[in-house]
């Protein structure tokens, strides 16, 4: 049985997040990390090295019921691009409110914002609520 290569480490949310650049992207990430904290509850972890995880999920891959693991319930990525947010539209009713966020687009598995200005934050809370109270998964 295969495993997700991305766990939770040791490593400070708080150095790697005030590490990120460029300094409009931190800014957001540091906005993002109390917005994340207040709505789950979580103390983050960071995952990989790059994501910021709250809370966690037992997941099994549609494609390969052998693949098993844990993974965020949801999260953020400080990206230079971009923020990346993970787990808004995993569920359906994550995906049914998504289109009223804002401006953003859209990757396999996240959501990209530029900036925080270009979204609605009572939206982004809402969808952070869903995210978090998913289950873990049983066998497909």
């Amino acid at each position: 049985m295969s495993t997700a290569k991305t766990q939770p480490t040791d490593a400070n949310v708080a150095d790697f997040i005030n590490a990120a650049t460029p300094l409009k992207r931190r800014e957001d990430a540091q906005v993002f990390a109390q917005i994340f904290a207040q709505v789950t509850g979580e103390n983050p972890v960071l995952w990989g090295p790059s994501i910021v995880g709250y809370g966690q999920y037992t997941f099994v891959s549609p494609s390969n019921p052998k693949h098993t693991g844990i993974w965020p319930k949801t999260g953020f990525s400080p990206r230079k691009a971009q923020q990346s947010i993970y787990g808004l539209k995993d569920l359906p009713e994550g995906a049914q409110l998504l289109p009223q966020l804002g401006k953003y687009t859209e990757g396999a598995g996240c959501v990209y914002v530029k900036k925080l200005e270009d979204i609605d934050l009572a939206v982004l809370r809402r969808l952070i609520a869903i995210a978090y109270a998913r289950e873990d998964e049983t066998s497909m």
